[in-house]
């Protein structure tokens, strides 16, 4: 698995309806992506849940890299960089993904956090692994997924939830603009 999430940090004044009626027009072509658990169509809308800045930004989880790979060659990905320009795609290795017992996606949570450099590696991705299943549990858990950025030592965390931001939530939360799931009900349910 591969988690991919990039993001553009649009003006101040920029015309955010006009970014929800691009992500409702083009979501429906995600649908039935093969290879595709979902993709989040994403949100922060300065003032609102907490964000102080306008931001556009897609999350996906691929069930495998080829597929990755075939959105980046097949130009898939020029439908952004036409408009918006080439962000940097930050990918993680997929460590664990769970369905959790939510149903409608309208909020998504990133997290990224270091791995200490003395960790036992293996006994810490063992314990994020369970950690997310716990997470997928939780009531209004729409999908949690766990990746490893072995560049930076980092693990990242993505909680896809029917849940709007409390304030407590551990790192940047997303409104769902869209919500493409091709595969999402093949991933294990907690």
């Amino acid at each position: 698995m591969i988690i991919a999430h990039y993001a553009h940090r649009l003006p101040v004044n920029h015309d955010m309806a006009q970014i929800r009626a691009r992500a409702r027009e083009r979501g429906p072509q995600w649908d039935e992506v093969p290879e595709l658990y979902f993709k989040g169509f994403l949100l922060r809308e300065r003032g609102r849940h907490g964000a102080i800045a306008n931001n556009y930004s897609s999350l996906y989880l691929w069930r495998q890299d080829e597929a990755f790979r075939d959105f980046v060659m097949t130009g898939k990905y020029n439908v952004v960089t036409d408009t918006f320009g080439r962000a940097g795609i930050e990918t993680t290795f997929g460590l664990d993904a769970s369905r959790g017992h939510g149903q409608t996606a309208r909020f998504a949570y990133k997290e990224a956090f270091d791995i200490p450099l003395d960790a036992d590696l293996p006994h810490a991705c063992k314990i994020e692994i369970e950690r997310n299943r716990d997470i997928a549990g939780r009531p209004g858990t729409v999908v949690a997924a766990v990746g490893l950025d072995t560049l930076n030592w980092k693990f990242t965390r993505i909680i896809v939830s029917e849940d709007a931001p409390s304030g407590n939530a551990a790192g940047t939360g997303y409104e769902v603009v869209y919500f493409a799931a091709p595969l999402l009900d093949t991933l294990p349910p907690r």
